[in-house]
C-alpha cells in the first residue's frame, strides 16, 4: 500500500495510491480515517484505512492538491550520518565504528513540490538524498532477529545540509535544521511492498536533471535491522518515530568543484519500488 498526505481547499487529506490513480479523504469527509501519522501512531489498521479510501474516496487529481510530508507530525526523527562507505571515504570523517546519530525537527521538512529554502546566511546547501524507516510497533533493547517486526514502511527524503554551519562544531545539529531545508515523501510504502529491509534498492539524486548520487540502500554500512537494536539500545522508539538512514556518495560538497543548491534549482531524489521526491530551491526571503 502507497499512502499520501496532502491539502486540498483548505482541507489536509490522506489518499490512497491505486491502479486507477489516487483515492481520497479530506477532514471534512465524513468517512475520513485521519491524517497518517495520527493513524500510525494510533496503531490503526492500514488495511481498513486502504479500504475506507477505496470505497468512501473520491478521486483525487495529483496536479490540484499540495503534497504535505507525508508524515507531517512524526514521533522523534532520528538522522544517522556517514551510513555508506563511500561516503564516509568522501567526508573529513573516518569509518565510522557506532553510527553517528543526530536529530532532525519537523520544521526543517517540506512536503513534495514545495521549495527547499536556502537560507541567506550560507551558500553551502547541499542536498542529501536517503531512505526513511517509519516505525509501527515500539519497542526497548530491540534485538536485530526481530527488529524488521517494528519497521511499518519507508518513505523517501532530502535530508538538505547548510554545510558551512554543519562543520562549526563537532555536532551537526544546526547545519541539519535550517527552516525548510530538507523534504519527506510523496509516499509512505508499506513494508510488505519492498524486499525486506528495503535492502538492495537503487537510490538516485538528480539536480536539474544530472545525476550526482547513484547507490543501492543494500550499501549501507548499518542496515535497519542493526539500527533499530542501537538505537533502541538507548532510546524507547514509539510508533510514528522515522529514521533517516544516511546518504551515499557523491554529495555536494566533497566535488571539486563543490555544487550546492541554489535559487532555480530542481533537486529529485528517486528510490526504487518507493517514489520520486521533486522540490524546487528558492532563497530565503
Amino acid at each position: 500500500m502507497k499512502f499520501i498526505s496532502y491539502a486540498q481547499n483548505h482541507q489536509k487529506g490522506i489518499a490512497l495510491q491505486t491502479q486507477n490513480g489516487l483515492m481520497g479523504l479530506t477532514r471534512d469527509a465524513a468517512n475520513f480515517p485521519g491524517m497518517l501519522d495520527h493513524l500510525i501512531k494510533a496503531k490503526a489498521d492500514l488495511h481498513a484505512v486502504a479500504d475506507i479510501l477505496k470505497t468512501k474516496g473520491h478521486a483525487v487529481d495529483p496536479a490540484a492538491i499540495s503534497y504535505l510530508p507525508v508524515l507531517e507530525h512524526p514521533g522523534k526523527i532520528i538522522c544517522v550520518g556517514l551510513n555508506y562507505a563511500d561516503h564516509a571515504k568522501e567526508s573529513p570523517y573516518d569509518m565510522p565504528a557506532y553510527p553517528p546519530l543526530f536529530p532532525r525537527f519537523t520544521s526543517s521538512l517540506v512536503g513534495h513540490g514545495h521549495a527547499l529554502v536556502k537560507p541567506r546566511v550560507s551558500d553551502q546547501f547541499d542536498y542529501e538524498g536517503e531512505m526513511v524507516a517509519v516505525i509501527g510497533v515500539g519497542g526497548r533493547h530491540i534485538s536485530k532477529d526481530h527488529a524488521l517486526d517494528h519497521v511499518l514502511g519507508y518513505s523517501i527524503c532530502n535530508e538538505g545540509s547548510i554545510r558551512d554551519y554543519q562543520f562549526k562544531s563537532a555536532q551537526w545539529t544546526v547545519g541539519k535544521n535550517f527552516d525548510q531545508s530538507g523534504s519527506l515523501g510523496p509516499v509512505f510504502v508499506t513494508a510488505d511492498e519492498l524486499p525486506r529491509g528495503a535492502k538492495g534498492l537503487h537510490l538516485e539524486t538528480r539536480l536539474n536533471g544530472q545525476v550526482l548520487q547513484s547507490a543501492t540502500t543494500a550499501d549501507m554500512l548499518f542496515d535497519i535491522p542493526t539500527l533499530i537494536h542501537i538505537i533502541s539500545e538507548a532510546i524507547t522508539l514509539e510508533p510514528g518515530d522515522i529514521l533517516i538512514t544516511g546518504t551515499p556518495a557523491g554529495v555536494g560538497f566533497a566535488r571539486k568543484p563543490p555544487i550546492f543548491m541554489k535559487s532555480g534549482d530542481v533537486c529529485e531524489v528517486e528510490i526504487e519500488g518507493i517514489g520520486l521526491l521533486s522540490n524546487p530551491i528558492v532563497n530565503e526571503a
